[in-house]
Parts: structure tokens; C-alpha cells; sequence
């Protein structure tokens, strides 16, 4: 299969009409709807579906679609790299990865704190749970991530490089209004009759391991899709939610935090690759060094095997 009709595949899709991603791609609708036909010939099932404004894909053309994108994101990347090569360029992209919370303000910070000092520096940074970019990094896709140990834990991987940071305390999202709002370090069984919402494992993991502590019960009655989802439903006043403390500064307008007598923590480390490290990996491991020193410290760094595959 050639990859430009994977590319027109995508940007139907995309488009949601065949004319207009003709338009995009400069070819003729008849040449887009041959190259969908063709690929439907291909995979043997049909990969598009008409509706009313437009055209949209099949359950089967949504898989392809998904795999299709991944592929064509990682051959352009594969352009560029060769292309630096033969040009003699050194200063490769710099790939961070980051939890949500991580990626909402502390990492963006370090950065800023190593373009400041190093000057121009191409880079990106992909937001993802932890036991997704230790993934990546072992692919080589990342240049180094930011990942935390929150259950089920950080398994031991002798192709990377781990680094502790800091040790970051969870704290409770309320709406603003909320009677406990502004009171303090408060203990978890004064919440034993709120509804709670999480949007992964990890965190509801150490919610319930923090309720079950102190003998109470966390409902978690709620399931957000991610980050953004979460915060939403703790603004209209659906639920209550346990979220990292880094998280604190970024949040919005309409939701604040309370503090937990001895609250569930997450240490929060590094992962770089073994081999063939990146120039400017070392410098933004300083800066992150930097971002969190605010956070209460941990007992000590320990060791450098591993990655993380908490949230």
C-alpha cells in the first residue's frame, strides 16, 4: 500500500467530505474516491460510510484511520531525521514527554528555563500516562519523560535511566463554594459522603488505598475521559476529586483545592534512554531538578533502573 493513499484516507476523514480533501490535496474527487475505493479493495472491507453532510468512517475505517495517522506521523518523522542527517544537523528535536499533570505547567517551565539558556532549541512535548511514555522512550520516540510511581508502581527496565525529582503530596478538587473550601489540611473521613471522580487507575488507586486507611469507603461514581474531564465535572459541582499537587498553580478559575491530613503521595522521576542520549536531555534534567524543588523531598534517589508506568 502506498502511503499517499493513506495520507487521502486520513484527510477524508479528517474533513469529513471527499471534495474537500480533494481541495486539500490538490487532486480531483473522482482521483480521492479511486484511491478510497482502491484501499477498500485492499483491506477487503469498506472503510466509509456516506451521511447526510458529508462522509465518515466505517467502525473498521476508524481502526485503519487511527494505525494509518500513527504510521504517516512516524514517516514523516523519519523525513525530517534523515534529511537533518544529510544536512549535518546536530541539533536533532528534543522529544519530552509528560504526565497531564506534569505536562500542565511544571515541564512546560523547565523548558522555557532551558530555552533560556541554551538558546534555540527545536522540541515537543506529548502528554501521556507513564507506563506509555517508559514505552516510548524504550522506542527511542522520546528523548526523555517525566513519569511518577503511582500504583501499579515503576517496574525495573535496565534500558533506561531513571531520576528521582521530588515527592508531590495529592490534594482534593473542589468547586468553588464547596463548604470545605479554604479550611485547611482536612481529614479524609470529613469526605467519606462526597462523590468522587477519576480519570485513571493511578489516581483512584491511592484514593482508595488513602480511604481505606483511615476506614472509610471513596465512591468514585464518576469516570472522567481524561484531565480537562475531570476538572470539568469538579467545576459544575458533579464530584470532588483527587488530584496531583503540582497540579495546584495551573488549574482553573472555578475549582480550588483543599489539603489532606497525611495525604497519598507520588514521587515524580525521569527517564532518559541508556544509549545515545540527547545533547540537551541533561540540561532540562537540571532545570526539572529546579522546577520541583518546592516539593517536599523524598528519603533519596533510588537508582537509575526502571520506568514508570504509574499516572
Amino acid at each position: 500500500m502506498e502511503l499517499t493513499v493513506w495520507r487521502t484516507f486520513v484527510t477524508v476523514c479528517r474533513l469529513g467530505s471527499l471534495s474537500a480533501a480533494a481541495t486539500e490535496l490538490n487532486h480531483t474527487q473522482s482521483a480521492v474516491s479511486r484511491q478510497i475505493a482502491g484501499l477498500e479493495r485492499q483491506l477487503g472491507v469498506p472503510l466509509m460510510e456516506r451521511h447526510a453532510r458529508g462522509v465518515r468512517p466505517t467502525p473498521a475505517g476508524e481502526v485503519f484511520r487511527r494505525h494509518a495517522l500513527a504510521t504517516l506521523n512516524e514517516a514523516d518523522r523519519a523525513v525530517r531525521a534523515v534529511r537533518d542527517a544529510h544536512d549535518g544537523a546536530f541539533d536533532r528535536p528534543l522529544a519530552v514527554g509528560a504526565t497531564p499533570s506534569l505536562a500542565a505547567g511544571i515541564v512546560p517551565e523547565a523548558i522555557r528555563g532551558l530555552l533560556e539558556r541554551a538558546g534555540s532549541v527545536r522540541w515537543s512535548l506529548l502528554p501521556g500516562l507513564s507506563a506509555r511514555l517508559h514505552h516510548r522512550v524504550v522506542a527511542g520516540d522520546l528523548d526523555i519523560a517525566v513519569v511518577t510511581d503511582a500504583p501499579p508502581g515503576l517496574p525495573h527496565d535496565p534500558r533506561v535511566e531513571r531520576r528521582f525529582l521530588g515527592v508531590d503530596d495529592m490534594v482534593v478538587l473542589l468547586p468553588v463554594g464547596h463548604p470545605q473550601a479554604g479550611r485547611g489540611p482536612v481529614h479524609i473521613q470529613t469526605l467519606a459522603d462526597e462523590t468522587w471522580v477519576e480519570d485513571n487507575d493511578g489516581s483512584a488507586a491511592l484514593l482508595r488505598q488513602h480511604a481505606a486507611r483511615a476506614g472509610v469507603n471513596a465512591r468514585i461514581d464518576l469516570t472522567a475521559a481524561d484531565l480537562p474531564g475531570k476538572l470539568a465535572l469538579v467545576a459544575t459541582g458533579h464530584a470532588i476529586a483527587l488530584i496531583p499537587g503540582v497540579l495546584s498553580h495551573a488549574l482553573r478559575t472555578d475549582v480550588t483545592t483543599v489539603t489532606l491530613v497525611d495525604p497519598p503521595t507520588r514521587g515524580i522521576y525521569t527517564i532518559t534512554p541508556r544509549h545515545n542520549p540527547h545533547p540537551c536531555a541533561a540540561p532540562l534534567l537540571d532545570q526539572l531538578a529546579t522546577a520541583f524543588a518546592p516539593v517536599r523531598p523524598a528519603h533519596s534517589d533510588i537508582g537509575s533502573a526502571g520506568s514508570g508506568t504509574g499516572d
